[in-house]
């Protein structure tokens, strides 16, 4: 019937990634909140479930939030700190390690500081945003593995420095600071030569990581999208699913 949705028309964009995967010559991924979603982590700004939610991000993840009043901030960041630490990699992280083991991704870039794509087994991973993998003094830069971070709270919940007493920061971005200069030039530089740039779980709005699948373009390269959100890339991306993260991935792995 006329207009009837098939599943072969349904399952056309899943053929179509794994068309495109199969004849990259490079391809990259770039991940965002979205993939961890079915690890159990909330993203930032959906309605009623986001980490945002009922908090302004500007209070207690601002670099200045976090000099001016470094209780409030670890307030905010040791609960979830703690909840981070014990989650665990799901299909739509291992579906990346597996394309990365069969040769297939060069790459993940994340926006992410959970440390899941490394669990699951990919091998070369730029967090640009960071990671909660260590924390280090602002004043001497001393540095703590997460498991050691929790030893450093003083009577008001703010994590000191043992070596010196100066007052101790996660190693993730907040905003107010610039990204790791190393990490966004490495993911420039894979994006300028990627055939391909796989967008998982980003709704790709926060700069400057929402402009690399610009430099993707600029370099002849296409994008592909796999979000449940919009993004400013939708129109011009070679192919979009918005299904279910791990269904989806797990579907083009099918297909391949």
């Amino acid at each position: 019937m006329a207009g009837e949705v098939t599943e072969a028309t349904a399952r056309a964009p899943v053929a179509k990634l794994a068309e495109l995967l199969r004849g990259a010559r490079r391809a990259v991924a770039l991940t965002g909140a979205g993939i961890s979603v079915p690890s159990g982590i909330p993203d930032f700004r959906t309605p009623g479930k986001g980490i945002w939610e009922g908090v302004d991000p500007m209070e207690v993840a601002h670099i200045e939030a976090f000099h001016r009043d470094p209780k409030r901030f670890w307030s905010f960041y040791r609960p979830r700190f703690e909840t981070l630490a014990d989650k665990l990699p799901n299909a739509a992280h291992r579906a990346l390690a597996r394309l990365e083991g069969a040769g297939m991704l060069d790459a993940v870039i994340t926006q992410n500081i959970d440390r899941l794509h490394a669990k699951a087994g990919s091998r070369r991973v730029i967090e640009v945003h960071g990671s909660i993998a260590t924390s280090s003094c602002t004043s001497c830069a001393a540095t703590y593995e997460l498991e050691r971070v929790a030893e450093l709270f003083d009577d008001e919940g703010v994590a000191i420095c043992a070596a010196c007493g100066g007052r101790v920061k996660p190693d993730v971005v907040l905003f107010g600071e610039l990204l790791p200069a190393a990490a966004i030039a490495e993911a420039e530089e894979l994006c300028a030569s990627a055939d391909v740039l796989l967008c998982v779980g980003s709704s790709l709005e926060v700069h400057p990581v929402a402009g690399l699948p610009e430099v993707t373009l600029a370099g002849g390269g296409q994008v592909a999208i796999v979000t449940r959100s919009s993004t400013a890339y939708d129109s011009t991306a070679a192919v979009k699913l918005d299904g279910d993260v791990v269904a989806e991935l797990e579907a083009v792995l099918e297909a391949l």
